[in-house]
C-alpha cells in the first residue's frame, strides 16, 4: 500500500503496546518516540509531527477509557484519531456530469491522471469527454489522446489554436450536457502570472464545478506550499495527489496538502489507469496501521465488469455446486480488482501479519497458472470437474504449457473449495433452524 515503509513502523508500534507487560508511562514514551521517528522519516513536518505526539502523550496520560474498553485499546484508538486528525476533513466528491479544470504544475502527472479519472467516471456509469488544452507541449495531446482511447471515452483537441479558452468553448459545444468533461491544461516550471492568467480565462469559459490541483507526492512538504498558492490564485475545490505509492515522501506530501485549504480528494496508487483511488482519512489511517479497508475492497467488487457472471459463482459455491466455470470468474473478477498485494492491504487479516513478498509473489504465480490451465479446459468440462481423468488431464497440460501435477492441484483446489464454503453454508442452514426452533437463544443441553 501507499506509505509502506511508515505502515510498517506504526504497526510496530502497535505491536509493541500489544506486547507490553502494561501501559505505563514508561511504555506510553516509548510509543510517542517511535511515532514521531516513524512520522519524520516519512516526511511529516517536524513542528506536525511534534504536535501529535504530544496530543497523544497528554491524552493517555489525561484520559480515562470508556466503560468496557481496555487500556491497550484505548491507547490504539487515540493513535488513530490523531493520526487522522493530520490528513484533513473528507469532502465528498458527485459522481455525475460536471466540468472539471485540471491544474498543475509540469511534470506532475496532469495528462495521465484527466484518464485516470475519466475512467473512474466511466466505472460509475457517466460518460465522459476529454479536453486537451495544453496548447504549449504537442506532446501532451497525442498522449491524452492515447489515453482517451484506452479509456474508451471521447476526445476534442485543437491543434493550432494557440488560445486554450478557445479549445474549451469548442469542446463545449460538442460534447452533451449528459457528459462529464474533464480539461488537460498546461503546465509550467512554476507559478508565474502566465499560468495564472490562462487558467483563470479557462476558468472563466469552462465554469467548473471542480477545480483540482494534481500533485507529484514526491514534492513531500512542497506541495502543500504548492497547494496553497494554487488555492489562492485560481481557488481549488480539491488535490489529486499521484505517485503515492513510490514515494518516501508521501507522508509529507499528505500532511502538507490537508493543512493548505485544499482538500485532498484522490490518491494516485500506480501506473494503470485503474489505479486512482477516492481518498477518505479514515480508510487510510486504517490500513495505515493495519486494520484493513473492507468497504474499499467492496466498492472494487461493485466495480467489476461482469458482476452477474460473480454473483452466481457465489452463489454455486455456497449451494455446493462449484465448477471450474465458477473458479474462472471468480479469478478473473480477482483479476479486475488489482494487484493480489494491494487486495491483501485491505484484508484486516493480512494488514495485521503482512505476508511478505515471496509469498505474494507465489500466490500470484499459482493462481496465473490456474488461469492459463482454466483457458486449455474445454466448455462440458468447466461445467463438470469430475470428467477430467487420465488422458484429459495430459490434453490439458499441454494445451495450457503446465505440467500435469498443476492441472491435478487445480482440480484438488476447485473440490475443496466447494466442500469447504458447503459445510459452512450447512452449518448456516443448521444454525438458523436451531435458532428458530429454540427461539432465537441457544440450544439446551
Amino acid at each position: 500500500m501507499p506509505l509502506d515503509s511508515l505502515s510498517k513502523s506504526l504497526r510496530g508500534v502497535l505491536q509493541k503496546i500489544a506486547k507490553g507487560s502494561q501501559v505505563d508511562e514508561a511504555l506510553i514514551a516509548e510509543v510517542v518516540r517511535d511515532i514521531q521517528r516513524a512520522l519524520l522519516q516519512a516526511d511529516v513536518n517536524v513542528q506536525l509531527a511534534l504536535d501529535l505526539t504530544q496530543r497523544v502523550k497528554r491524552r493517555a496520560k489525561e484520559e480515562k477509557p470508556p466503560a468496557g474498553a481496555g487500556v491497550r485499546d484505548f491507547l490504539v484508538r487515540i493513535i488513530y484519531e490523531e493520526i487522522r486528525r493530520i490528513l484533513g476533513k473528507d469532502r465528498p466528491f458527485e459522481v455525475r456530469p460536471r466540468r472539471i479544470l485540471l491544474a498543475g504544475l509540469f511534470g506532475q502527472g496532469k495528462t495521465t491522471t484527466a484518464a485516470k479519472l475519466a475512467r473512474y467516471f466511466q466505472k460509475k456509469g457517466v460518460r465522459v469527454g476529454l479536453v486537451a488544452a495544453d496548447v504549449h507541449r504537442p506532446a501532451a495531446i497525442d498522449q491524452l489522446e492515447q489515453l482517451a482511447a484506452r479509456v474508451g471515452c471521447e476526445f476534442y483537441a485543437h491543434r493550432g489554436e494557440a488560445r486554450a479558452e478557445v479549445i474549451v468553448a469548442e469542446a463545449l459545444a460538442k460534447f452533451p450536457s449528459h457528459f462529464a468533461v474533464i480539461v488537460d491544461t498546461a503546465g509550467r516550471a512554476g507559478i508565474d502570472p502566465d499560468l495564472i492568467a490562462e487558467l483563470t480565462r479557462i476558468r472563466t469559459t469552462l465554469q467548473p464545478d471542480e477545480t483540482i490541483l494534481v500533485l507529484d507526492a514526491a514534492m513531500g512538504q512542497a506541495a502543500g506550499r504548492s497547494a496553497k498558492a494554487f488555492h489562492e490564485a485560481v481557488g481549488l475545490t480539491g488535490v489529486i495527489l499521484t505517485k503515492i505509492d513510490g514515494s518516501a515522501k508521501g507522508g509529507g506530501a499528505l500532511s502538507a496538502v490537508s493543512v493548505s485549504g485544499a482538500p485532498i480528494l484522490f490518491l494516485g496508487t500506480g501506473e494503470h489507469l485503474d489505479e486512482l483511488e477516492r481518498f477518505d482519512p479514515t480508510r487510510f489511517v486504517s490500513r495505515l496501521l493495519g486494520m484493513g479497508d473492507i468497504q474499499t475492497l467492496l466498492e472494487r467488487f461493485e466495480e467489476l465488469a461482469d458482476k452477474e457472471e460473480a454473483q452466481k459463482a457465489a452463489e454455486n459455491l455456497m449451494a455446493g455446486r462449484f465448477t471450474l466455470r465458477d473458479l474462472r470468474a471468480q479469478l478473473d473478477s480477482l483479476g479486475q480488482m488489482g494487484p493480489f498485494s494491494k487486495l491483501m492491504s485491505m484484508l484486516p487479516s493480512f494488514g495485521g501479519a503482512k505476508l511478505d513478498d515471496s509469498q505474494i509473489e507465489g500466490t500470484q504465480v499459482r493462481l496465473r497458472r490456474f488461469r492459463a490451465i482454466l483457458d486449455s479446459v474445454n466448455s462440458t468440462e468447466l461445467d463438470d470437474p469430475h470428467s477430467i481423468k487420465g488422458e484429459r488431464i495430459h490434453r490439458i497440460a499441454r494445451g495450457s504449457g503446465q505440467r500435469t501435477v498443476e492441472v491435478r492441484a487445480l482440480l484438488k483446489y476447485c473440490d475443496s473449495t466447494r466442500k469447504a464454503a458447503h459445510g459452512i453454508a450447512t452449518n448456516r442452514r443448521l444454525r438458523r433452524q436451531l435458532e428458530r426452533q429454540f427461539g432465537g437463544g441457544a440450544p439446551p443441553g
